[in-house]
C-alpha cells in the first residue's frame, strides 16, 4: 500500500519498526555524534529507494505526505532504533522553501537531487560578529554580468564539510533604509572556486561545524530565490521550518530514554523525590510532542508558520537541558565519565546529551531572541 495514511497508526508503527530493525546497520545505532555523509549515505539511499526519505513533502514532489501523527511515529521509531541524524537541511529546510518560493526551473533542478542524495545542503546564515542578530549580516553579493559575486564569511555552518550546496543569505543593497531590507536568498554550489572551509571542533571533540570563507565566489543570477533584496521574508519562513526541526521532541526524547535506563539500573524509581522529577519531565515531553504535532499539521496544510513557533524551540531546548542534567545527576559518580558507561550490562553514554544540549538554547536564534519574538509579535507587549 503506497498511501501510509490509509492504514492505522498501529499498523504503520509496526511496519516502520520492523523495517528499521532489519535494515539499519547495527554499528551505526545510538552513536554519540552526528554521522558524516560517508557513513549514512547508504541508509539515506535505502530510504530514498523505499520512498521514505521525505515524510512531510507533498506526493507531487516525491514525498510521503504523511499525516502529523504518522510523522511523529516515524520520529519515535527512528529514536527507538537509535538511528543517527543524517544531513537533512535539504529535506527539512531548503526543499520546502524552493517548493514555496522557487521557480519551476529551480524545482526541477534541485528537488529530485535532494531526494536522490545527489545534493547535500548546508545553511549559510550565521556570521562572525553578528551573534543572534541575523539581520546585521555583512556577506555581500554584487551583480557582475550574469553572476553575483559573493565575498564574506559564514560560521557555525553545520555539516558544511559534507555539503555539496549551500543556501545563503547575502547583502545585496547596503543602502537599504532598514537592515532587514537589502538581503537576498541564493543557492550556491560548494565546489565553486573561492570557497574555503575551516572545521570547528566542539566540546565533545567532534567536528560538525565549520567557518566558510567566500573570496570572489561567482554564482549565476538564476540562483536567486524570490525577489532581489526580499530575502528576509524567505529567511523568516525558513527559520520557521528550522525552529520546527529544532523543536522536535527527538533530542529530549532520546535523552529521556537514556535517563530511564540509568534510573532503573540504580533503583531511583523507588525514591519519591526522583520519581516526582522524572514524572514531571515525562509530562513535559508529552506536552512538547503534542505541540510539535500541531505545527507539523500546519506545515502539511501548506500554511506559513507564525512567530508563535518560537515557543516550540524554547520548550524543546530547555527541556533537553533539564533531562540531560538529571541524567548526569542520576548517574552519580559515573556521570563524569565519557563514552558508554556500564549500567547492569546496559551501556549508556551519559555525557553526550549534556554536552549537546548546552548550545541548544543559543543556536537557531538564542532563546532570549525567541522570547523577544513571542513578546513582541505574539503577545504584543510594548518595547522599552
Amino acid at each position: 500500500m503506497s498511501d501510509r495514511n490509509a492504514i492505522s497508526d498501529e499498523a504503520f508503527r509496526k511496519e516502520v519498526r520492523s523495517f528499521f530493525e532489519t535494515a539499519y546497520p547495527e554499528e551505526l545505532r545510538f552513536l554519540p555524534r552526528r554521522l558524516r555523509w560517508s557513513e549514512c549515505k547508504p541508509w539515506y539511499l535505502t530510504l530514498a529507494r523505499k520512498g521514505w526519505i521525505a515524510p512531510a513533502w507533498p506526493k507531487e514532489y516525491g514525498g510521503m505526505a504523511l499525516s502529523p501523527s504518522k510523522q511523529i511515529i516515524m520520529a519515535e521509531e527512528t529514536e527507538r532504533a537509535g538511528i543517527g541524524r543524517m544531513p537533512d537541511q535539504g529535506i527539512t529546510q531548503v526543499g520546502p522553501t524552493i517548493m514555496r518560493y522557487g521557480t519551476e526551473a529551480q524545482k526541477k533542478q534541485y528537488l529530485q537531487p535532494i531526494l536522490d542524495g545527489e545534493h547535500v545542503w548546508c545553511q549559510g546564515y550565521s556570521e562572525p560578529n553578528s551573534g543572534s542578530d541575523l539581520a546585521s549580516l555583512q556577506t555581500s553579493a554584487v551583480r557582475e554580468g550574469d553572476d553575483y559575486v559573493i565575498n564574506g564569511s559564514k560560521i557555525w555552518t553545520s555539516m558544511s564539510m559534507d555539503a555539496s550546496h549551500m543556501y545563503i543569505l547575502v547583502r545585496t543593497d547596503r543602502d537599504a533604509p532598514k537592515k532587514q531590507e537589502g538581503i537576498s536568498f541564493m543557492l550556491l554550489d560548494m565546489k565553486t572556486p573561492g570557497i574555503t572551509l575551516r572545521p570547528i571542533r566542539n566540546i565533545a571533540g567532534h567536528e560538525e561545524f565549520a567557518q566558510v570563507f567566500f573570496d570572489n565566489v561567482r554564482t549565476p543570477v538564476d540562483a536567486l530565490v524570490g525577489s532581489l533584496n526580499k530575502g528576509w521574508t524567505i529567511a523568516k519562513a525558513l527559520l520557521g521550518f528550522e525552529r520546527l526541526g529544532i523543536g522536535s521532541p527527538r533530542r529530549p526524547r532520546y535523552a529521556f530514554t537514556r535517563l530511564e535506563k540509568v534510573a532503573r539500573s540504580r533503583g531511583l524509581m523507588d525514591d519519591p523525590a526522583f520519581a516526582d522529577r522524572f514524572a514531571q519531565l515525562r509530562l513535559d515531553l508529552a506536552d512538547l510532542s503534542s505541540l510539535y504535532g500541531r505545527y507539523v499539521d500546519q506545515v502539511r496544510r501548506g500554511e506559513t508558520l507564525g512567530a508563535d513557533v518560537s515557543i516550540l524551540k524554547i520548550w524543546s531546548m530547555e527541556l533537553y537541558q533539564r533531562i540531560s542534567e538529571l541524567l548526569v545527576e542520576a548517574a552519580d559518580e559515573k556521570g563524569a565519565l565519557e563514552g558508554d558507561v556500564d549500567f547492569d550490562d546496559d551501556f549508556v553514554d551519559v555525557l553526550s546529551p549534556f554536552y549537546m544540549s548546552r548550545p541548544g538554547t543559543i543556536y537557531g536564534g538564542s532563546n532570549e531572541i525567541q522570547r523577544n519574538i513571542v513578546a513582541k509579535d505574539v503577545l504584543r507587549l510594548p518595547a522599552k
